[in-house]
């Protein structure tokens, strides 16, 4: 398959956990954000609450999954924050290098970078009339 199918199947993948989840108080959806950083790409994924020891992170091929479970509050007597087991997939924006992904797990934020496999490379050029040749 194609990349674009790919990206389109994890996506309708992920709808579908979803709405599985909508009705059945099941699994939450913790939320991400890609950022580049040049040389790497950056997954990041709020999961306050969540101990380093109950994350896992699966890659395979242009997609990264990352699963972990959140303990329910004892004693709850009302509340909006989910609890429990989730699982996300991620395909990758761009080319990485496999199995390159470095977690760090900081105030609540699960950031994983990845070095990709084509760099962006940042180039300012010079004004040449500038410098005038000698």
């Amino acid at each position: 398959m194609n990349e674009p199918v790919l990206a389109r199947l994890q996506q309708l993948m992920t709808l579908r956990e979803e709405v599985e989840t909508l009705g059945s108080g099941g699994p939450w959806i913790p939320a991400a954000d890609w950022t580049d950083e040049d040389t790497h790409l950056i997954l990041h994924l709020d999961i306050p609450g969540v101990s380093a020891d109950s994350l896992e992170l699966l890659e395979e091929g242009s997609t990264v999954t990352v699963s972990g479970e959140r303990p329910a509050l004892a004693r709850l007597i009302g509340g909006d924050r989910p609890a429990g087991a989730f699982r996300r997939s991620f395909t990758f924006p761009q080319d990485v290098l496999p199995q390159t992904g470095e977690a760090q797990l900081r105030h609540g934020i699960l950031s994983v970078r990845f070095q990709k496999r084509h760099p962006t490379i940042d180039v300012h050029a010079e004004d040449l009339d500038a410098h005038p040749a000698e």
